[in-house]
């Protein structure tokens, strides 16, 4: 029993396969397995907060019954990436056998964290308990897991949730939670999250502790975001060559609001993509994005955010 206090993510995590939000392609499949009451060995590859993990556990529950979690184990790589984890908890637990089936589910998420040499290692024991065990792995790159595990599983791809999916489970969630909420913080929601889930719930329970009508200059406050109309600011001031303007808006991004220079460049590189062909050119627009490209690389490289963007911003000014 989950408690009301929980966190709304685990609050209203889905319990079976049909409250699954989107993945229509991945559940409809999953259904199937159940109907048959078997599974192979699987991998579920995508962004992260689509569902994944929610589909593993909903799988499970409806595979065991109530006392799936006996012959269900969840374990997450991130944890313990090395060899150990295999050669322990996870061959301990395929050893014994399975009380409400005729196998058991180890479902392993963050896969791709997992060492070289424990990924090797996983591979035998996936070989050696094929009759018993059906591994469930779960990763964000699919491709950071070896060819031998690949192959050893059927290929489950998770796609970000659709704006009209994300809103959908927001509105619920309001509505169950006595909650109203402006439009404009659905929209704000869906540019932030783009597609994820857990992101967006996060966000409405966050914003939620402000006031009672969430609005969408709340949803920016509490997501460490600057309005879409302050990055526009920033963009126009630099397409009307005006360096004093476009530093002053900078700096309010910075220090009034706090942002870092990540957040200031992903977000001007989502606003250059959608920028109206009218106001800015493919030619130019490309340009900038290379632009935008070299100026991040010198901030994860560890530069100095401020000098690196007030550069960016005379590179996009000196562009014609």
């Amino acid at each position: 029993m989950i408690s009301a206090s929980a966190p709304w993510t685990e609050k209203y995590r889905p319990q079976t396969l049909d409250e699954i939000t989107g993945q229509q392609h991945v559940v409809s499949k999953l259904k199937k397995y159940v109907e048959y009451k078997s599974i192979p060995n699987m991998l579920f590859a995508g962004p992260p907060g689509v569902g994944k993990t929610c589909c593993a556990i909903a799988l499970a529950k409806e595979m065991f019954g109530e006392g799936y979690f006996q012959d269900f184990l969840e374990l997450n790589a991130s944890d313990e990436r090395g060899i150990g984890v295999v050669r322990g908890a996870i061959k301990d637990f395929a050893r014994t056998i399975a009380l409400t089936s005729t196998f058991k589910i180890i479902f392993l998420d963050e896969a791709d964290a997992l060492t070289a040499e424990a990924q090797q290692a996983l591979r035998r024991t996936m070989e050696k308990y094929t009759g018993t065990v059906r591994f469930i792995l779960n990763a964000n790159y699919s491709s950071k897991l070896i060819p031998p595990i690949q192959s050893r599983c059927a290929l489950f791809k998770f796609k970000p949730l659709t704006k009209e999916e994300v809103q959908g489970r927001i509105e619920y969630i309001a509505s169950k939670e006595k909650l109203k909420i402006d439009k404009s913080a659905i929209l704000a929601i869906n540019e932030i999250c783009e597609g994820d889930l857990r992101t967006a719930i996060n966000l409405l329970q966050t914003a939620a502790t402000t006031s009672e009508l969430v609005k969408g200059q709340d949803i920016y406050m509490v997501s460490n975001s600057a309005q879409p109309q302050e990055i526009t600011a920033l963009i126009d001031a630099c397409l009307e060559k005006d360096f004093l303007k476009a530093r002053t808006k900078l700096e309010a991004l910075l220090f009034e609001h706090g942002l870092s220079g990540e957040d200031i460049i992903n977000q001007i590189y989502k606003k250059i993509v959608n920028y109206q062909e009218d106001k800015l050119k493919i030619d130019k627009k490309l340009k900038i994005i290379d632009k935008i490209a070299e100026f991040n690389y010198r901030l994860v490289q560890g530069a100095s955010d401020r000098i690196q963007l007030e550069a960016l911003l005379a590179q996009l000014i000196a562009l014609e």
